[in-house]
């Protein structure tokens, strides 16, 4: 991570914007499975941080664009790192979907056992 990644502020509703806008996208979520079942984006796909490997499995092309969020845009943004390592040079950190730091948090709609409860955070 590079000075500037602390001052810029990801956006995730932007970054869910610009996935929705690019045919053939995957939405990565990189939560746990629990954290991705209890509350995630309608359309994401859950691959945990420490399953990232697998991408391949999930997306053998590395020319896929793919957008990835987590509960964090820290954590959103080391996963990215990973990814382009290992050849998805079109992977973009759209951010966390908590309430923090700057970041108003997602503000869409949500899928899981915890989406009838308070927004995500």
């Amino acid at each position: 991570m590079g000075i500037l990644d602390h001052f810029v502020c990801t956006n995730i509703n932007v970054g869910l914007h610009h996935y929705r806008e690019t045919p053939g996208a995957v939405l990565l979520d990189v939560r746990s499975p629990e954290e991705y079942q209890h509350r995630r984006v309608p359309e994401s796909r859950n691959l945990p941080m420490e399953e990232l490997n697998r991408v391949v499995e999930l997306v053998p092309d590395r020319n896929t664009p793919l957008y990835v969020y987590a509960y964090s845009s820290e954590t959103s943004g080391k996963a990215v790192r990973r990814l382009k390592a290992m050849g998805y040079a079109k992977a973009h950190n759209i951010g966390g979907i908590k309430n923090c730091c700057g970041n108003q948090g997602y503000k869409g709609p949500v899928e899981g056992y915890g989406r009838d409860s308070c927004p995500l955070r």
